[in-house]
């Protein structure tokens, strides 16, 4: 039985940003930052996606979001394999963080926020349009310049870069 309330006295505002963040870029990390400021607690969880074959394991993307959010108190990070409203009555959590890059994105998450409000008409889904500086910028796209050997640093955190060179070797060793 599912029971859902206003908010009362001393109650903390939880808020989940899902994402598959292989690897997390500027672009995740604005949203991060500034999600972090509207709620008490921004939980940002790495889906365990088991069709997708992720450059970095679930632990790698885990280990490096708390690398670099680690100076946002109120940010946990987590990883889940479960339905996603299910994951977040768990965590008490009722807001669902959404970066939106383009008319595209906005077809698509619209159709997701819709399904967990369906799922659970407790959950909210907000909507944070990305900082246009980074509007061209996905995991994607930064996978494939750093698998060439280009340049990353303006895309990712240091750490991310890092990582992402060491997964490049040229002629590494599987």
């Amino acid at each position: 039985m599912n029971q859902h309330h206003a908010r009362g006295e001393g109650e903390n505002r939880v808020a989940v940003y899902p994402g598959s963040f292989d690897p997390v870029t500027f672009g995740h990390l604005d949203i991060i930052r500034r999600a972090a400021k509207q709620f008490d607690r921004l939980i940002v969880s790495v889906l365990n996606n088991t069709t997708k074959s992720p450059l970095f394991s679930v632990e790698e993307r885990v280990e490096l979001l708390r690398e670099v959010t680690k100076d946002l108190p109120n940010v946990e990070v987590d990883s889940f394999r479960d339905l996603l409203v299910r994951y977040m009555r768990n965590k008490q959590a009722q807001i669902i963080i959404r970066g939106i890059r383009s008319v595209t994105d906005f077809e698509y998450e619209l159709q997701m926020a819709s399904t967990n409000r369906q799922l659970d008409e407790g959950i909210e889904t907000i909507f944070m349009m990305t900082n246009p500086k980074y509007s061209y910028l996905s995991s994607s796209i930064v996978k494939e310049i750093a698998k060439f050997h280009g340049a990353v640093q303006d895309l990712v955190p240091p750490a991310v870069e890092a990582a992402l060179r060491n997964k490049y070797v040229p002629n590494r060793q599987p």
